[in-house]
């Protein structure tokens, strides 16, 4: 019997249909994955115990009894937190919990905006951002990224020109503390321009902020959204980095005007409660113990990735190392083609993000690699670069020499 055909069913504009699931590749540098040692497994084991003897039979209730805004001690701790790091003035009911922070950026899209309309982000930006946007028919306009994040005198120019035009963006979006994919940290002289900017044109930001707790030294600037003083900026959070992310909690935080209309299209009857439950309860005694320990344990693995591109490909991997997070943003010469050296490394069992997919500027990032460094363990990360740079020579003939001894030509 010939199998049921939904294709003539399928509405238009639909994303290429995914592939069947074949697994991690051998050396995986690809994705948000985290560091695996490094999840607090006990102390999540004894949180969940914890809450469950004494909360569980709250999980007959929808949202446990404590509103559509979330579990109310996730959202109390999250307030103190935001306080205490991030120089946020926030209440718990101005936070909502997020199925992960992807929610967040597909809520305020969906209330914000409608196809044609036009939004500001940085040039190299988070892909799940970008294709959401394309997805939309929304125009992304590309504001050029230096060592200190967006460029606000590029976002001044801009401005003024859409001004001229009559068209008024509808945020300027932003990852302004560890930026993925370049790793920079913007300032707090620059956020207080990009504030001014805000307000002058009357364009919201779009603060996401999910790598914050990352940092290598612990010092982070203040969050946009804790130096504005006019309520146009919408920030959003994550605990997939700090914690883990098969997790899927995230957070927003915003004005009740804004809120509100989110809150009406979060149509998914609450966040996963569990989650939610045992983050509150483990995060109290030990978030602020747990951090230091992943983000040395994430600077050691960064460490050894520069150790290893330098080894394997000299002079021909430029680099500016990152403040903190858990990608490296690699430039390779002109010939390479990141896109062909992606698919040649695969087959190899090597997985890299090629840069054209997290950029508004392919031609920009055609030579670029973006690797996330988490994951993979120090053997693997030595081992998987080696074969990357096999791969690269191979097909580009770069580089040119790895570990001080000059490769044959790739004919060879």
């Amino acid at each position: 019997m010939a199998a049921f055909d939904f294709a003539p069913l399928l509405g238009p504009g639909l994303p290429a249909p995914a592939a069947r699931w074949s697994g991690l590749a051998k050396y995986s540098f690809v994705g948000g994955n985290n560091y695996a040692d490094a999840v607090p497994v006990e102390d999540l084991r004894a949180a969940a115990d914890a809450v469950l003897a004494r909360e569980g039979r709250a999980l007959a209730t929808y949202g446990l009894a404590h509103g559509p805004q979330g579990y109310r001690p996730l959202r109390d701790f999250l307030a103190t937190k935001l306080a205490r790091d991030a120089g946020m003035s926030v209440r718990a009911d101005d936070i909502m919990i997020l199925s992960g922070s992807l929610q967040g950026l597909d809520l305020v899209n969906q209330a914000l905006l409608t196809r044609g309309d036009t939004v500001l982000v940085e040039q190299d930006n988070y892909q799940g951002a970008l294709t959401r946007l394309a997805r939309l028919g929304v125009k992304p306009i590309a504001i050029p990224l230096d060592r200190d994040g967006m460029r606000t005198d590029v976002l001044a120019t801009v401005l003024a020109d859409l001004k001229d035009r009559g068209i008024r963006p509808k945020y300027i979006y932003t990852i302004p503390t560890v930026q993925n994919p370049t790793g920079t940290i913007m300032p707090e002289s620059r956020r207080a321009e990009l504030l001014w900017l805000s307000r002058a044109y009357g364009v919201p930001v779009f603060e996401d902020d999910c790598y914050a707790d990352l940092i290598w030294d612990g010092k982070r600037p203040r969050a946009i959204h804790g130096m504005s003083d006019h309520g146009g900026v919408i920030h959003l959070g994550s605990f997939s980095k700090s914690v883990a992310p098969a997790l899927r909690v995230g957070f927003l935080v915003a004005p009740w005007q804004i809120m509100s209309v989110l809150l009406a299209l979060k149509t998914d009857a609450g966040s996963g409660a569990l989650e939610q439950m045992v983050l509150a309860e483990f995060c109290k005694p030990h978030f602020a113990t747990h951090v230091p320990q992943l983000v040395k344990g994430l600077r050691a693995k960064l460490d050894t990735l520069v150790e290893a591109l330098n080894a394997e490909f000299g002079t021909a991997a430029e680099f500016d190392a990152p403040k903190g997070g858990i990608f490296l943003w690699v430039k390779l010469p002109d010939q390479v083609d990141a896109m062909k050296l992606s698919q040649a490394a695969l087959k190899r069992g090597v997985s890299i993000n090629p840069g054209p997919e997290w950029s508004t500027d392919a031609t920009h990032a055609r030579s670029r690699l973006r690797l996330c460094f988490a994951s993979p363990s120090h053997q693997e990360i030595r081992e998987g670069i080696a074969v990357l740079a096999e791969v690269c020579h191979e097909e580009f003939g770069v580089p040119k020499r790895s570990a001080n001894v000059e490769r044959g030509s790739p004919a060879d």
